[in-house]
């Protein structure tokens, strides 16, 4: 069903951004959270002077350009909160007007990239991007629980809005090529990443995405179980897919800590190396608000999020093996309850 309506709306949004590129005017992207890295990353790639010298990715890129932005971000996380005057200086010198309020920021804009680096408040701030009818991409996490998750996705697509989140390193090139068979069919997969801890979100939604995403690019969604193993400097956690395949993340808080892993295929295996940077995820980024349709579907993030809420479980249960239905079937009433209010909250604006 999510699918479904984001693809009607994807025809939609997809002849109008062709239109407006005719017309010679740009697709207007507005920032949301200028407390991470991605914020400026992302700005310097849609707001170069030159353009890419692949003419697919020149014409892709063509008629994108961040023209505003609302600082916003974490409240109390120090490593964003440390980092957000400098960063709004640096998005600002690249031509973006920065403005005090989402609410000044939806009309200026057609498109909205949501960065703020702290999960807790992206419902609220979702909810506001949806509510004016903006195609959204989330960057990560989707939001610090579950249930604000499910609830983000479930507000889209009530509203036919187009929304995506994901990590850059579903589009690192050994690992996208594994998604597209260069391996055969996959039997299993061994993913890593960092994966700092922030006491205000489960544990593996802050950092631990990264390695998580990259399994299930690998993998694909049918996750039945996890079980997590935690120690103070590294975590491993197994997941159990329908088919019976077996797919494990490792995330690493010592030592030289990298991005990487192994993909194992009918046809052969694959090393899972380093991110190609965030240029990448641009493309596709570029690619959704010009289709309206996302790279990656909403069953798979919200797997992706229930895979890691499960380890969390896991963890309080001593490392037993937790189910994803369970997790979800618990994180849904307080999302029903939540899409209620919300949807309410909307309707009953002046």
């Amino acid at each position: 069903m999510i699918g479904r309506i984001i693809m009607a709306a994807g025809v939609w949004l997809s002849a109008w951004a062709a239109g407006v590129a005719a017309a010679g005017e740009p697709f207007r992207l507005g920032i949301i959270g200028l407390d991470t890295s991605h914020a400026v990353a992302f700005t310097k790639v849609f707001n170069a002077d030159t353009p890419p010298d692949d003419p697919a990715e020149a014409k892709l890129l063509a008629g994108f350009r961040v023209v505003a932005a609302t600082p916003l971000g974490s409240l109390d996380i120090v490593s964003s909160t440390s980092r957000r005057e400098k960063i709004t200086a640096d998005v600002a010198s690249l031509g973006v007007a920065v403005v005090d309020s989402i609410e000044t920021l939806l009309p200026l804009v057609d498109g909205v990239l949501l960065e703020t680096n702290d999960g807790r408040p992206h419902l609220a701030q979702a909810r506001q991007v949806i509510a004016a009818g903006k195609p959204l991409f989330i960057d990560k996490p989707v939001a610090a629980s579950l249930s604000d998750v499910l609830t983000i996705y479930r507000l889209a697509e009530q509203a036919s809005v187009p929304i995506f989140s994901s990590s850059t390193l579903r589009f690192a090139p050994a690992t996208a090529a594994v998604r597209a068979g260069s391996v055969g069919p996959v039997l299993g997969c061994d993913a890593s990443s960092p994966c700092g801890l922030e006491p205000t979100h489960p544990d593996l939604f802050w950092y631990g995405i990264h390695g998580v995403e990259t399994l299930f690019t690998c993998m694909g969604i049918g996750c039945e179980a996890v079980s997590r193993t935690h120690t103070p400097t590294s975590d491993l956690v197994v997941g159990r897919w329908a088919d019976g395949r077996l797919g494990s993340f490792r995330g690493m808080r010592e030592g030289k800590q990298l991005y990487g892993g192994r993909a194992y295929g009918r046809d052969g295996t694959a090393e899972l190396g380093p991110p190609a940077g965030y240029y990448p995820l641009v493309l596709e980024i570029a690619g959704f608000f010009r289709s309206g349709k996302p790279p990656v579907s909403p069953a798979e993030t919200i797997e992706i999020y229930a895979f890691m809420e499960a380890a969390h479980e896991s963890t309080r249960r001593g490392g037993a093996e937790v189910r994803l239905d369970e997790v979800l079937n618990k994180a849904r009433p307080e999302a029903d309850t939540t899409t209620m209010q919300q949807r309410e909250s909307t309707s009953t604006r002046p």
